[in-house]
């Protein structure tokens, strides 16, 4: 219901907001206004979301937790979209979310609204103990058949003294 209710309520806002800003400071202004935003936000997009990576690329070396990094570079994406977007609401909400301190506090708001109920990372081994899940053990007997000259009747050269 929400999602409906952005779609159109966020174009109706951005209608609005072309009508009064083009009638304050003409078309070829507003026209040059949304040009500027979009140049520039992919500009910045382009070079925080790098650095995000890299961010991204050093918790992973080092076993760190990615979520912030991968919640970042998320932001940083969507702010990539809305600056794409003509318009001056989607512009401001994607400035917005280029500046790190606002993505710090939509992070901390989502992460103290959002349960994860499980996490694993890596692959899950069979249990200790256990055969690995889909292979079939065999019990057998087994002898010996290594010939009698081969085998070492005592300590070997290397542990004599």
């Amino acid at each position: 219901m929400w999602l409906l209710i952005a779609f159109i309520a966020v174009p109706m806002i951005e209608i609005a907001l072309f009508i009064q800003v083009g009638g304050f400071i003409g078309i070829w202004w507003t026209l040059l206004i949304v040009l500027t935003t979009a140049v520039a936000g992919s500009y910045l997009v382009r070079n925080q979301g790098l650095r995000e990576l890299a961010n991204l690329q050093r918790s992973f070396s080092e076993l760190d937790d990615p979520t912030e990094p991968l919640a970042n570079g998320a932001m940083i994406l969507f702010a990539g979209a809305l600056l794409l977007t003509p318009g001056f609401f989607t512009d401001a909400v994607g400035l917005s979310f280029l500046v790190p301190s606002v993505r710090r506090a939509a992070f901390v708001w989502a992460k103290s609204n959002i349960k994860v109920h499980t996490f694993e990372m890596g692959q899950q081994g069979p249990a200790p103990g256990q055969p690995p899940s889909g292979d079939r053990v065999i019990d057998a007997e087994y002898e010996d058949v290594t010939p009698q000259k081969n085998r070492p009747d005592g300590p070997s050269e290397w542990t004599r003294h």
